[in-house]
């Protein structure tokens, strides 16, 4: 009995702690991403790109580009940063004139969304092309 009380009150200190982590169910990230890029192995044209939690306290994103009909999830990797993100931004690695969505930031949290890595990329990097540089969409 001691075991389950202890095991009630570990999960009851940490729940808050989790559900602060993610992002919250009415955060909704609408940017207006002027190239095409690539999240895992699917294209996204230039144009309206939205960014949101798929389903109450999970950490699946669900991103949609309504005019090209585009409609997936990701399951990201929650990372911590020191200070809480500024504003709203999509972050890309850019090859050449390739972009890769890699992050999402959301204002005044510090908890980043780090997108896996596509075998695209995976294949750029291990062919050695120029380091990736880091573009910052920002969002007002």
């Amino acid at each position: 009995m001691k075991y389950m009380t202890r095991i009630l009150m570990l999960t009851l200190t940490l729940l808050p702690m989790l559900a602060a982590a993610q992002m919250q169910p009415g955060t909704k990230i609408v940017a207006q991403v002027p190239f095409d890029f690539v999240i895992g192995s699917k294209v996204v044209p230039a144009g309206q790109f939205s960014v949101q939690s798929a389903a109450p306290g999970a950490i699946t994103l669900a991103m949609r580009n309504p005019n090209a009909k585009i409609n997936m999830v990701a399951n990201p990797t929650r990372v911590e940063s020191k200070k809480p993100a500024a504003t709203n931004a999509l972050v890309f690695h850019k090859y050449g004139h390739r972009y890769f969505l890699w992050e999402v930031k959301v204002e005044g949290s510090r908890i980043m969304y780090q997108l896996p890595e596509g075998s695209s990329e995976a294949e750029l990097r291990a062919q050695n092309v120029q380091a990736p540089e880091e573009v910052l969409l920002a969002l007002k």
